[in-house]
């Protein structure tokens, strides 16, 4: 089973870590959490991903990032050089659900199914429309004589 490891910018790894316990209570042996805090250097930010890496103890890691091309996302790539590990861009939590859901599948594998929930999590819902219902009714009429017809 791959590693999770999530970098984000602060506090959105974390609190993706926290969401995920709420469904997953048992993902924290696999998973990890790295918020990148304003004014990390990027040196700081791959020791800290490599450390949080070893601890999870995987051959195998998804490293899943907030923004492409942002400090988490270079540090990963970074960290991912030579080592059996994949990066996916634009975390959110339809991603991480689905990831941890299919946590057990190969690497590979496991990037197509986080690819395709964070994708799928992603949609323009309108807003309620209004149900035709019927008119409350009034009081009662007395007249007999009174149709509504």
């Amino acid at each position: 089973m791959a590693a999770l490891l999530v970098i984000a910018h602060a506090p959105l790894a974390s609190s993706l870590r926290a969401v995920a316990s709420h469904v997953y209570p048992d993902c924290g042996s696999g998973l990890a959490a790295l918020d990148v805090e304003p004014g990390m250097q990027p040196e700081q930010v791959v020791e800290r991903a490599r450390a949080l890496l070893a601890q999870l103890g995987a051959q195998e890691a998804l490293i899943l990032v907030d923004v492409f091309g942002a400090t988490p996302c270079n540090a990963a790539l970074e960290l991912a050089d030579g080592v059996s590990a994949r990066v996916v861009a634009g975390v959110n939590v339809p991603m991480l659900w689905r990831t941890l859901c299919y946590a057990h599948l190969p690497l590979d594998e496991l990037v197509a199914r986080a690819v395709a929930g964070g994708a799928q999590g992603v949609m323009q819902i309108g807003g309620a429309r209004r149900q035709n219902q019927a008119v409350p009714p009034g009081p009662h009429d007395q007249d007999p004589n009174h149709h509504q017809q």
